[in-house]
């Protein structure tokens, strides 16, 4: 293979998954890492790619990028399945209670799990109070057997579609959910859990103030990000739910921190 064809299938992988590792590309190319680590730069070169530590992001990966729902939606969509049926367990069979959903693509799947699930049961075996400030996560939920839903409203962001702002956050003090499924765009052994937008970063701090019990729900490309903005310390959630081992370090600070980290 050609060094332009390594390169161009490199980018369809940061296309499809926003980060890459050398040791996982050499042993996928058949090459050495000194050969990936000479693509990785001249990629870098051409901008279209960022180097980290053992591996590349996406140029789009800076502190206050933020993907549209959409494109969102087209990423990571294997893993969000899988994590969002591991999160469930979270709940457990025959939940009688109340769940919050975050804003996210991720958190949208976990609704629509639970609305599956929900399904197969009888209203009188199991019942969700389900609350969430997300039009994506809504449709989800509206109509499921089993499950009460009650929108918080606000000033609607339209890159993520939820609500955000005093009103949002108001509502959200005056509650008081079992279980919150949050989202996040970072999160990281020194910054915690991060978000580009302040607006969005004060919704999501008032989610995890509110909660008795707080589930993250992040694929592994999330892992070892900073954005601009930190919204929940390591200590501050319960549960990471995501598609792939952390790295040796952060791993260490989720242990340290008392987070239980579920691989789907």
């Amino acid at each position: 293979m050609y060094a332009v064809e390594r390169q161009q299938l490199i980018e369809r992988i940061l296309l499809q998954e926003g980060r890459v590792a050398v040791v996982e590309l050499a042993r996928r190319f058949d090459v050495t890492t000194e050969t990936v680590r000479r693509d990785l730069a001249a990629l870098e070169e051409s901008g279209a790619l960022v180097r980290v530590h053992g591996g590349a992001v996406a140029n789009d990966a800076d502190s206050t990028n933020e993907p549209t729902v959409l494109e969102r939606t087209l990423r990571h969509s294997p893993a969000k399945r899988a994590i969002a049926v591991r999160a469930l367990a979270a709940l457990g069979e025959g939940f009688r209670g109340s769940v919050f959903f975050d804003a996210g693509t991720t958190t949208a799947a976990v609704a629509e799990a639970l609305a599956a699930r929900a399904s197969g049961q009888s209203a009188a075996h199991a019942h969700v109070e389900a609350v969430t400030h997300s039009l994506t996560v809504a449709p989800a939920l509206a109509g499921a057997d089993g499950v009460s839903l009650t929108v918080i409203g606000g000033r609607v962001r339209g890159i993520t579609a939820a609500a955000v702002g005093a009103e949002t956050v108001g509502a959200i003090d005056r509650l008081r959910p079992d279980v919150a499924f949050v989202g996040t765009n970072g999160i990281s052994a020194a910054f915690g859990l991060s978000t580009p937008d302040p607006d969005e970063a004060s919704v999501k701090s008032a989610i995890v103030r509110a909660a008795r019990r707080t589930v993250v729900v992040s694929d592994s490309s999330k892992h070892d990000r900073e954005l601009l903005v930190s919204f929940a310390a390591l200590s501050d959630i319960d549960v990471l739910v995501t598609d792939a081992v952390p790295s040796a370090a952060f791993a260490a600070a989720l242990d340290e921190a008392g987070v239980e980290v579920w691989v789907a």
